[in-house]
């Protein structure tokens, strides 16, 4: 397996510097795109490790047409850093997880887990949806890094966010689906919220909070729409007692061996930057 050249180590330890307008910006509006967070040779290396790791896990070969609204939205493998030492290199990276913890304004961020998120050529909608939902935790002090793994314009589904919904409750108990995707769109469509909807410009990542809203349309290439996602949670996060299966499941997976009411601190809930 080949691992990273010295060069893309490196860089995956320089910081990012955040300017206050940015922070202030997603504090607001709890999303922000950042241009340039990764270069050229990063993504190249790990596009190749990513594309090759999923393609070793990957386990759904029914056609898109056969399966669900959200079968179709994107193929979803999650902790590919527990299987492949190269990936772990970027999501163990402290320059992204510097860019995290800045964001949010706390002292260090844990790894909740990652996942990947490739959209098919002819691939549909990501429905509306806000991902704390699925999440057992105490606080919305989560973040998750969007990293497209290429150039990504309109025509293959970018990541969009409904800018401030954070602070909307209506929509916050449904699962990501056809029922999230209508409701939500009637209940935004009544609000001042700004509908972002933006290419990504190759190593432009976006971070977004846990309970903001967002979605993605449909890839109409031909080509893999190619995305992986580090979640992050405030490194003293406290697991809540879980709200709906989900959460339970949340819970067993991803934070096993944690105790309701006290920091989430097993071995696969790593501290990924501290001040």
């Amino acid at each position: 397996m080949q691992t990273p050249p010295k060069s893309i180590i490196e860089f995956l330890e320089e910081p990012y510097t955040l300017k206050q307008e940015q922070i202030d910006f997603y504090q607001k509006n709890r999303f922000i795109k950042l241009k340039d967070v990764l270069n050229a040779e990063t993504l190249h290396f790990f596009n190749a490790a990513i594309t090759s790791q999923v393609n070793a896990m990957n386990q759904e070969h029914t056609a898109l047409e056969e399966r669900t609204t959200y079968g179709k939205a994107f193929l979803q493998l999650f902790n590919l850093w527990t299987e492949n030492p190269i990936v772990k290199e970027l999501i163990f990276s402290k320059r992204i997880a510097k860019i995290a913890s800045d964001l949010m304004q706390v002292d260090g961020v844990r790894l909740y887990h990652d996942q990947a998120l490739f959209k098919e050529g002819g691939g549909g909608i990501t429905p509306w949806h806000a991902d704390q939902y699925y999440w057992p935790l105490e606080t919305d002090k989560t973040v998750t890094a969007w990293i497209p793994l290429q150039a990504t314009p309109l025509e293959m589904g970018p990541l969009e966010f409904s800018a401030g919904s954070h602070t909307i409750v209506e929509g916050r108990e449904l699962e990501i689906g056809d029922e999230s995707e209508e409701i939500i769109q009637k209940k935004l469509r009544v609000t001042d919220f700004k509908h972002v909807i933006e290419a990504f410009d190759l190593g432009e990542i976006s971070f977004h909070s846990g309970w903001v809203f967002h979605r993605a349309g449909a890839n109409i290439t031909n080509e893999m729409r190619k995305v992986m996602t580090i979640i992050y949670m405030d490194k003293d996060m406290i697991l809540k007692k879980p709200e709906n299966k989900n959460q339970l499941h949340d819970w067993e997976t991803w934070c096993p061996g944690a105790v309701v009411g006290e920091v989430i601190n097993s071995p696969i809930n790593p501290v990924l930057y501290s001040n």
